[in-house]
């Protein structure tokens, strides 16, 4: 773990985000029970890596609820905090806005921990296609689930299992602007830690599934409108505009 001297140092060159690092004995966890046990709101998540198809990769990563949600609607920007809306303007190039946010936060690599120990996490949508190529229009077709084109999380605070090693990492990337940022930080991290060894996994109960009866089923794609959609597809084929085009409707 980084001492106090050792955590001032990288301040001074420079960094704005330092992960302060607790390795824990976890010899009964998983990367399931310690999400059960540590995530409790909205925006975090649990990483898996598999590599050549059927072997584990290296690291399983869960990341905390993020304070910091970056969303892009079309061309207007929201960033909420705690949430709570702090940012909400229109932007020319969405994809430079976001490049601009991350390269905000200069972090320094930590031996021993894997290359991501926390940045930005979400996901970029389809309709992103009309940011990097103008002749690729932005669907105007009415959005009834409000969805993002882009939302992504600032992770700062994770939980790493290096399945090669046998060990797990509680981090917390803390800012240095604050002069109580390194005690602030282990305080944070005797919380995780105790939650850790005081909480039990709350497994969710197995799900009561039923038949469905697709007679009450609605579609928003009508089969004719779907045929006609199939039709047109293929005349773009065949005239070279694309080489697959993949037709669907949301659930």
């Amino acid at each position: 773990m980084l001492s106090q001297d050792q955590f001032a140092a990288l301040a001074a060159q420079g960094h704005n985000r330092i992960p302060v690092v607790r390795e824990v004995l976890s010899d009964l966890d998983t990367p399931l029970s310690v999400y059960l046990k540590l995530v409790d709101g909205p925006f975090a998540y649990l990483f898996e890596s598999v590599e050549g198809g059927a072997r584990w990769g290296r690291y399983s990563i869960i990341g905390l609820p993020a304070r910091c949600v970056i969303r892009i609607h079309g061309k207007r920007l929201i960033v909420t905090e705690e949430g709570e809306t702090v940012v909400d303007r229109s932007v020319a190039d969405p994809l430079a806005e976001i490049s601009k946010i991350k390269s905000q936060y200069r972090v320094p690599q930590i031996e021993g921990l894997p290359k991501f120990a926390g940045g930005l996490v979400g996901y970029f949508g389809y309709e992103c296609a009309s940011y990097i190529e103008p002749k690729v229009r932005a669907d105007a077709k009415p959005d009834a689930l409000r969805m993002p084109d882009i939302c992504l999380m600032l992770a700062e605070e994770l939980a790493v299992f290096d399945n090669l090693k046998g060990k797990l990492y509680l981090i917390v990337n803390a800012d240095p602007a604050d002069p109580r940022a390194y005690a602030r930080a282990l305080r944070r991290l005797d919380s995780l830690v105790h939650r850790l060894r005081s909480t039990s996994a709350a497994y969710p109960d197995a799900v009561d599934t039923q038949a469905i009866d697709e007679s009450h089923f609605v579609s928003s794609f009508p089969k004719g409108d779907y045929l006609a959609a199939v039709a047109k597809a293929k005349e773009h084929v065949f005239a070279g505009d694309v080489f697959q085009v993949q037709l669907s409707q949301r659930l």
